[in-house]
Protein backbone atom coordinates (compact mmCIF):
# COMPACT_ATOMS: atom_id res chain seq x y z
CA UNK A 1 0.00 0.00 0.00
CA UNK A 2 0.95 3.41 -0.52
CA UNK A 3 2.30 5.85 2.12
CA UNK A 4 0.26 8.56 0.12
CA UNK A 5 -3.57 8.20 -0.19
CA UNK A 6 -4.25 8.94 -3.72
CA UNK A 7 -7.94 10.19 -2.22
CA UNK A 8 -7.93 12.34 0.59
CA UNK A 9 -9.59 11.99 3.98
CA UNK A 10 -12.22 13.66 5.36
CA UNK A 11 -9.24 14.55 8.01
CA UNK A 12 -7.09 15.91 5.53
CA UNK A 13 -10.22 18.03 3.88
CA UNK A 14 -11.16 19.35 7.34
CA UNK A 15 -7.33 20.10 8.01
CA UNK A 16 -7.19 22.17 4.22
CA UNK A 17 -10.03 24.12 5.19
CA UNK A 18 -8.84 24.77 8.17
CA UNK A 19 -5.29 25.95 6.31
CA UNK A 20 -7.49 28.17 3.92
CA UNK A 21 -9.62 30.22 6.53
CA UNK A 22 -6.34 30.54 8.24
CA UNK A 23 -5.29 32.11 4.96
CA UNK A 24 -8.06 34.60 4.70
CA UNK A 25 -7.63 35.47 8.00
CA UNK A 26 -4.26 36.07 7.78
CA UNK A 27 -5.34 38.73 5.01
CA UNK A 28 -5.31 42.61 5.51
CA UNK A 29 -8.93 42.96 7.67
CA UNK A 30 -9.37 46.35 5.62
CA UNK A 31 -9.42 44.62 2.64
CA UNK A 32 -12.62 42.69 3.97
CA UNK A 33 -14.02 45.97 5.44
CA UNK A 34 -14.13 48.06 2.33
CA UNK A 35 -17.38 49.68 2.70
CA UNK A 36 -19.25 51.04 -0.46
CA UNK A 37 -22.20 53.23 1.62
CA UNK A 38 -21.25 55.51 4.28
CA UNK A 39 -22.82 58.06 6.63
CA UNK A 40 -21.04 61.30 6.92
CA UNK A 41 -21.99 63.86 9.53
CA UNK A 42 -21.86 67.40 8.82
CA UNK A 43 -23.59 70.77 9.82
CA UNK A 44 -26.42 72.45 8.02
CA UNK A 45 -25.65 75.17 5.23
CA UNK A 46 -22.97 74.92 2.98
CA UNK A 47 -21.40 72.00 3.95
CA UNK A 48 -24.40 70.27 2.36
CA UNK A 49 -23.32 72.22 -1.35
CA UNK A 50 -20.02 70.89 -0.62
CA UNK A 51 -21.09 67.05 -0.26
CA UNK A 52 -23.44 67.56 -3.01
CA UNK A 53 -20.41 67.97 -4.87
CA UNK A 54 -18.18 65.30 -2.91
CA UNK A 55 -20.80 62.55 -3.73
CA UNK A 56 -20.71 62.94 -6.97
CA UNK A 57 -16.88 62.38 -7.08
CA UNK A 58 -17.09 59.43 -4.69
CA UNK A 59 -19.72 57.46 -6.78
CA UNK A 60 -17.27 58.05 -9.76
CA UNK A 61 -15.04 55.90 -7.57
CA UNK A 62 -18.06 53.50 -6.68
CA UNK A 63 -18.57 54.76 -3.18
CA UNK A 64 -21.88 55.98 -1.67
CA UNK A 65 -22.21 58.96 0.79
CA UNK A 66 -25.45 59.07 3.03
CA UNK A 67 -25.09 62.71 4.57
CA UNK A 68 -26.86 63.19 7.67
CA UNK A 69 -26.97 66.71 8.63
CA UNK A 70 -26.79 68.18 12.23
CA UNK A 71 -28.12 71.32 13.60
CA UNK A 72 -25.95 71.07 17.05
CA UNK A 73 -22.09 70.59 17.54
CA UNK A 74 -22.18 68.20 20.44
CA UNK A 75 -24.11 65.71 18.39
CA UNK A 76 -22.09 64.71 15.47
CA UNK A 77 -18.76 63.58 17.45
CA UNK A 78 -20.98 61.53 20.00
CA UNK A 79 -22.85 59.70 16.81
CA UNK A 80 -19.61 58.93 15.13
CA UNK A 81 -18.30 57.47 18.72
CA UNK A 82 -21.49 54.99 18.96
CA UNK A 83 -21.23 53.87 15.68
CA UNK A 84 -24.23 55.32 14.25
CA UNK A 85 -22.20 57.10 11.65
CA UNK A 86 -18.69 56.28 9.53
CA UNK A 87 -16.89 59.50 9.82
CA UNK A 88 -18.23 63.21 10.03
CA UNK A 89 -16.96 66.56 8.67
CA UNK A 90 -18.07 69.64 10.22
CA UNK A 91 -15.03 70.67 13.13
CA UNK A 92 -11.89 71.96 13.45
CA UNK A 93 -9.04 70.07 15.46
CA UNK A 94 -9.07 72.52 18.48
CA UNK A 95 -12.99 71.64 18.80
CA UNK A 96 -12.05 68.31 18.30
CA UNK A 97 -9.08 68.19 21.06
CA UNK A 98 -11.47 69.53 23.56
CA UNK A 99 -14.51 67.21 22.91
CA UNK A 100 -12.12 64.10 22.74
CA UNK A 101 -10.67 65.70 26.52
CA UNK A 102 -14.11 66.12 27.59
CA UNK A 103 -16.00 63.35 26.19
CA UNK A 104 -13.22 60.45 25.51
CA UNK A 105 -14.20 60.22 22.36
CA UNK A 106 -11.59 57.78 20.74
CA UNK A 107 -11.78 59.91 17.10
CA UNK A 108 -8.86 60.90 14.88
CA UNK A 109 -8.67 63.42 12.15
CA UNK A 110 -7.58 61.90 8.80
CA UNK A 111 -7.51 64.69 6.06
CA UNK A 112 -8.13 68.36 5.84
CA UNK A 113 -11.47 69.98 4.08
CA UNK A 114 -11.99 73.89 4.58
CA UNK A 115 -11.17 76.61 6.65
CA UNK A 116 -14.20 79.17 7.52
CA UNK A 117 -12.99 82.18 8.95
CA UNK A 118 -15.12 83.22 12.05
CA UNK A 119 -17.09 86.63 11.80
CA UNK A 120 -17.81 88.81 14.60
CA UNK A 121 -21.81 90.40 12.90
CA UNK A 122 -23.90 93.09 14.00
CA UNK A 123 -27.83 94.26 13.20
CA UNK A 124 -26.62 97.74 15.23
CA UNK A 125 -23.13 98.54 13.96
CA UNK A 126 -22.28 99.10 10.27
CA UNK A 127 -18.35 99.10 11.54
CA UNK A 128 -16.68 97.98 14.65
CA UNK A 129 -15.40 102.04 15.06
CA UNK A 130 -18.95 102.52 16.27
CA UNK A 131 -18.97 99.40 18.96
CA UNK A 132 -20.30 101.62 21.94
CA UNK A 133 -18.33 101.50 25.68
CA UNK A 134 -20.70 98.51 27.62
CA UNK A 135 -21.61 96.80 24.55
CA UNK A 136 -23.20 93.40 24.68
CA UNK A 137 -20.59 90.89 22.93
CA UNK A 138 -22.37 87.48 22.13
CA UNK A 139 -19.19 84.20 21.87
CA UNK A 140 -19.59 80.85 21.55
CA UNK A 141 -19.65 78.86 25.31
CA UNK A 142 -17.88 75.73 23.99
CA UNK A 143 -14.42 75.68 25.22
CA UNK A 144 -12.54 76.06 20.71
CA UNK A 145 -15.06 77.86 19.74
CA UNK A 146 -15.06 80.28 22.60
CA UNK A 147 -11.46 81.03 22.70
CA UNK A 148 -11.66 81.58 18.89
CA UNK A 149 -14.05 84.28 19.39
CA UNK A 150 -11.82 85.56 22.48
CA UNK A 151 -8.62 85.82 19.89
CA UNK A 152 -10.43 87.69 17.62
CA UNK A 153 -11.49 90.26 19.86
CA UNK A 154 -7.85 90.67 21.01
CA UNK A 155 -6.83 90.88 17.20
CA UNK A 156 -9.38 94.01 16.82
CA UNK A 157 -7.83 95.55 19.87
CA UNK A 158 -10.88 95.53 21.93
CA UNK A 159 -9.34 93.46 24.79
CA UNK A 160 -5.96 91.93 25.49
CA UNK A 161 -5.85 88.04 27.15
CA UNK A 162 -3.08 86.07 29.61
CA UNK A 163 -0.47 85.23 27.46
CA UNK A 164 -0.38 81.50 28.57
CA UNK A 165 -4.17 81.14 27.66
CA UNK A 166 -3.45 82.72 24.35
CA UNK A 167 -0.38 80.00 23.89
CA UNK A 168 -2.28 77.23 25.20
CA UNK A 169 -5.43 78.32 23.24
CA UNK A 170 -7.81 77.47 25.65
CA UNK A 171 -9.30 81.60 26.64
CA UNK A 172 -12.19 82.14 28.61
CA UNK A 173 -13.99 85.41 29.65
CA UNK A 174 -12.06 85.06 32.83
CA UNK A 175 -8.62 85.52 31.08
CA UNK A 176 -9.46 89.10 29.96
CA UNK A 177 -7.25 91.32 31.50
CA UNK A 178 -7.81 94.49 29.74
CA UNK A 179 -10.95 95.68 28.55
CA UNK A 180 -10.91 99.21 28.41
CA UNK A 181 -14.31 99.64 26.54
CA UNK A 182 -16.13 97.72 29.38
CA UNK A 183 -17.44 95.13 26.95
CA UNK A 184 -19.71 92.31 28.47
CA UNK A 185 -19.20 88.73 27.38
CA UNK A 186 -22.13 86.87 26.84
CA UNK A 187 -21.36 83.27 26.24
CA UNK A 188 -24.40 81.44 23.96
CA UNK A 189 -24.71 77.96 22.35
CA UNK A 190 -23.41 78.94 18.84
CA UNK A 191 -26.67 77.82 17.48
CA UNK A 192 -28.39 80.41 19.79
CA UNK A 193 -26.21 83.31 18.43
CA UNK A 194 -27.58 84.39 15.20
CA UNK A 195 -30.97 84.26 16.82
CA UNK A 196 -29.48 86.27 19.83
CA UNK A 197 -28.61 89.25 17.21
CA UNK A 198 -31.31 91.29 18.39
CA UNK A 199 -30.57 91.56 21.78
CA UNK A 200 -26.57 91.71 21.34
CA UNK A 201 -24.30 94.75 20.08
CA UNK A 202 -22.01 91.69 17.90
CA UNK A 203 -22.24 88.46 17.88
CA UNK A 204 -19.61 85.39 17.03
CA UNK A 205 -21.09 83.72 14.88
CA UNK A 206 -20.11 80.60 12.49
CA UNK A 207 -20.17 80.65 9.23
CA UNK A 208 -22.70 77.71 8.71
CA UNK A 209 -25.08 79.68 11.27
CA UNK A 210 -24.18 83.08 9.43
CA UNK A 211 -25.38 81.44 6.48
CA UNK A 212 -28.75 79.79 7.90
CA UNK A 213 -29.07 83.25 9.45
CA UNK A 214 -28.88 85.36 5.35
CA UNK A 215 -25.31 86.65 6.78
CA UNK A 216 -22.24 87.04 4.45
CA UNK A 217 -18.67 87.24 6.02
CA UNK A 218 -17.64 89.10 3.45
CA UNK A 219 -20.42 91.36 2.95
CA UNK A 220 -21.86 92.02 6.97
CA UNK A 221 -18.87 90.86 9.23
CA UNK A 222 -17.55 93.97 11.17
CA UNK A 223 -14.28 91.57 12.26
CA UNK A 224 -13.55 88.99 10.51
CA UNK A 225 -10.34 86.28 10.54
CA UNK A 226 -7.90 85.94 7.79
CA UNK A 227 -8.78 83.36 5.60
CA UNK A 228 -5.89 81.32 6.27
CA UNK A 229 -5.74 80.57 9.74
CA UNK A 230 -5.65 77.35 12.25
CA UNK A 231 -9.03 76.64 11.85
CA UNK A 232 -8.73 74.50 9.29
CA UNK A 233 -11.98 71.79 9.23
CA UNK A 234 -11.20 68.14 8.70
CA UNK A 235 -12.76 64.77 8.59
CA UNK A 236 -12.96 62.70 11.70
CA UNK A 237 -13.35 58.83 11.98
CA UNK A 238 -13.11 56.06 14.92
CA UNK A 239 -9.33 55.51 15.40
CA UNK A 240 -9.91 51.73 14.53
CA UNK A 241 -11.38 52.57 11.39
CA UNK A 242 -8.63 55.30 10.29
CA UNK A 243 -7.05 52.69 8.24
CA UNK A 244 -9.64 51.35 6.48
CA UNK A 245 -9.92 51.83 2.30
CA UNK A 246 -12.67 53.62 2.44
CA UNK A 247 -11.47 56.44 4.43
CA UNK A 248 -8.83 57.20 2.04
CA UNK A 249 -11.69 57.21 -0.78
CA UNK A 250 -13.33 59.74 1.16
CA UNK A 251 -10.62 61.85 1.76
CA UNK A 252 -9.67 61.72 -1.99
CA UNK A 253 -13.28 62.69 -3.24
CA UNK A 254 -13.16 65.58 -0.78
CA UNK A 255 -9.82 66.51 -1.79
CA UNK A 256 -10.47 66.41 -5.52
CA UNK A 257 -9.90 68.82 -7.71
CA UNK A 258 -13.27 69.50 -8.78
CA UNK A 259 -14.46 69.85 -4.71
CA UNK A 260 -11.87 72.75 -4.48
CA UNK A 261 -12.55 74.60 -7.90
CA UNK A 262 -16.45 74.25 -6.61
CA UNK A 263 -15.63 75.74 -3.29
CA UNK A 264 -13.34 78.71 -4.96
CA UNK A 265 -15.78 79.69 -7.57
CA UNK A 266 -19.03 79.32 -4.59
CA UNK A 267 -17.53 80.81 -2.20
CA UNK A 268 -15.14 83.88 -2.95
CA UNK A 269 -13.09 83.51 0.18
CA UNK A 270 -15.88 83.24 2.77
CA UNK A 271 -15.10 79.53 2.70
CA UNK A 272 -11.28 78.30 1.36
CA UNK A 273 -10.11 74.86 0.94
CA UNK A 274 -7.77 74.15 3.57
CA UNK A 275 -6.14 70.86 1.43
Amino acid sequence: MSLFSARPTRRHLALGLSALALSLAALSPALAQDKKTLKVGISVGHAEEIFAVVKKVAARDGLNIEVITFNDYQLPNAALAAGDLDANAFQHKPFLDNQIKARGFDLVPVGLTITAPLGFYSRKIKSIADLPEGASVGIQNDPSNGNRALLLLQSAGLITLKPEAVKNNNATPLDVVSNPRKLKLVALDAAQLPRSLDDLVIASINNDYASQAGLSLQRDAVIKEAPQGPYANLIAVRRADQNQPWVKRLVAAYQSPEVKQFIESKFNGALVPAF
